[in-house]
């Protein structure tokens, strides 16, 4: 693990390159299924949408998202001690939710793509706030190598406020 060690800055730098175009994917994503839902009679318009779903997914999100996830087991192997850091389990907590939201992403990427997907515009709004309280508290666990529950507990809320906001904004046409 001695090449680990010595490339670990590299790999450090590219871990968060690779966290960041995967956070691309997970913000925009969502917005682009907020387009095709509030479009679906434009059929022009919903077929580029699927197109650009797909390409953002499969091409950038999920090679990022396997990226990140390669680089950070690397810097684990090349700096096991980190494992013995409390704030370093909890950004695996934080983790394991940002993954099953990207796996859900491309659940809902498939049920619009086959037209059986329910969920409103106003769904995919409030749905698009959460990973950035993920990437919040994963990137505050990060930097200060610490976790901060009142932070956390704040962030939750400001993130509920945010939602309830969404979900009650009436349409203006």
């Amino acid at each position: 693990m001695d090449i680990l060690t010595q490339y670990y800055m590299g790999i450090k730098a590219f871990h968060v390159i690779a966290f960041i175009s995967w956070m691309a994917m997970l913000f925009y994503l969502p917005r682009l299924f907020v387009y095709h839902v509030e479009h679906k009679e434009k059929k022009e318009f919903v077929s580029v949408v699927k197109t650009q779903e797909r390409l953002l997914y499969k091409a950038i999100g999920f090679p990022a998202f396997i990226a990140t996830l390669t680089s950070g087991i690397l810097l684990i192997l090349a700096n096991p001690s980190l494992m013995s850091n409390g704030w370093l389990h909890v950004k695996f907590l934080l983790l394991l939710f940002l993954i099953a939201y990207s796996f859900s992403l491309e659940y809902y990427r498939k049920r619009l793509l086959n037209d059986t997907c329910k969920r409103s515009g106003k769904f995919f709004r409030a749905y698009n706030e959460v990973p950035t309280v993920l990437a919040i508290l994963i990137v505050v666990c990060a930097v200060m190598k610490n976790f901060y529950p009142i932070f956390t507990i704040g962030v939750l809320l400001v993130f509920v406020v945010i939602c309830y906001t969404i979900m009650k904004c009436k349409k203006k046409d």
